[in-house]
């Protein structure tokens, strides 16, 4: 079965920030709480082909998955292809966008994200043997929270400092613009704003071009 995902990005900045978005979520709802808290590196690609790939990974899953994976190929406009490793464990990640904006950063897109067995390095590898290349390198400490009937997820990232994404998913594609509607009352009620898109593409921009000067580290940027 598709997943559609309606995500939403704010950005924080500094850590005090953070911590406020989080007590106003507590204080709104008492059974808000962090769910997951994890550590990743996330490699981004750019380049390639989605067929090529598709041919590449294949034989690494099977049922649900495989058919999921060769739905987001067809369907998918913009691709966004995505190896990581978050803790212990590597995944593939593919993302296409339904809207205007790009398969990295766009409100609605179908998502793929599946764990493979194999390592990061050697994950990297077949992405790259199918014609992509390197775009950026990224690092991050994620806290993961259930607020209300959404995700919300409060990031450390390396370059851009604290962030939010508020996450919800649908199975039907004709609902994803009532989702995002949602999500912005939610957001409101917080408030927090959604991250421009324009000034989103920028930081991602200066981001993927200086990326080995942020990667790992606790330094950040501000771009407007």
């Amino acid at each position: 079965m598709q997943i559609y995902e309606i995500e939403i990005k704010t950005l924080l900045g500094e850590k005090e920030h953070a911590d406020l978005l989080i007590k106003k979520m507590q204080d709104n709802d008492i059974n808000c709480k962090c769910v997951a808290e994890s550590s990743q590196l996330n490699h981004y690609f750019e380049g390639g082909s989605i067929e090529d790939l598709y041919e590449a990974v294949k034989k690494m899953f099977t049922g649900d998955a495989l058919a999921r994976l060769k739905t987001i190929t067809e369907k998918g406009s913009t691709f966004s292809v995505r190896t990581r490793q978050k803790d212990d464990k590597v995944l593939l990640v593919i993302k296409a966008s339904l809207d205007g904006g790009t398969s990295e950063n766009t409100v609605s897109r179908l998502e793929f994200e599946e764990l493979v067995d194999i390592s990061l390095a050697e994950l990297d590898e077949i992405v790259l043997s199918a014609g992509f290349e390197y775009q950026a390198k990224w690092s991050r400490d994620r806290q993961e929270y259930q607020y209300k009937d959404v995700n919300v997820c409060i990031d450390k990232n390396a370059g851009y400092g604290y962030l939010a994404e508020f996450e919800t998913v649908t199975e039907d594609e004709n609902k994803a613009v009532q989702a995002k509607e949602k999500l912005i009352k939610l957001m409101s009620e917080l408030g927090v704003e959604e991250l421009d898109q324009d000034r989103l593409a920028r930081m991602f921009e200066h981001y993927n071009a200086n990326w080995s000067e942020y990667y790992g580290t606790d330094k950040t940027f501000t771009v407007k």
